[in-house]
């Protein structure tokens, strides 16, 4: 049987596409990670690089320029600093605010973590195909639900047909 049933569903299954795609992607680098003895997870790099642009930030300041939540950046921090590669302190002037930063482990991992993000990022643009057409659709998509939340429309959608 080949049928692939998300691709057949087009639109409608398409953030089981995307996370599809995504899940595809992270499990190959959680791989080579492993082939490499690296105890890193794929989804760390963005903390690491944002950690190694401005030294030391708090869990709110990593997870606004991410778009995610503040659960998840916490959750990715605590793992981070269980592995070493994170150290926390409390705020000196708010100590309810955590404060962020690399440890020399995770400094010194940079260079072979860059090189690795080097080569992820020149096999998707092989899988592109220099195409990056796909940036500016997913620019739009994100700049649509900021606007209006997908939940707002797909809800507007819902009353109109009861």
């Amino acid at each position: 049987m080949d049928q692939d049933f998300i691709k057949e569903l087009g639109y409608k299954a398409l953030d089981s596409r995307l996370k599809r795609i995504s899940d595809r992607m992270s499990h190959d680098v959680r791989k080579f990670y492993k082939e490499q003895n690296i105890d890193v997870e794929p989804n760390w790099y963005l903390v690491f690089m944002l950690l190694q642009k401005n030294k030391e930030m708090s869990i709110i300041d990593i997870a606004e320029p991410l778009g995610y939540s503040h659960p998840s950046v916490v959750a990715i921090v605590k793992k981070m600093a269980e592995k070493n590669y994170l150290h926390i302190r409390k705020d000196s002037t708010d100590k309810r605010k955590q404060m962020v930063s690399l440890t020399e482990k995770a400094q010194n991992m940079l260079p072979q973590l860059e090189q690795i993000w080097d080569s992820c990022e020149n096999a998707i643009l092989q899988v592109l195909s220099d195409e990056l057409g796909i940036l500016a659709y997913l620019d739009g998509i994100d700049s649509q639900l900021k606007n209006e939340s997908f939940h707002d429309r797909f809800k507007k959608q819902y009353l109109k047909k009861i």
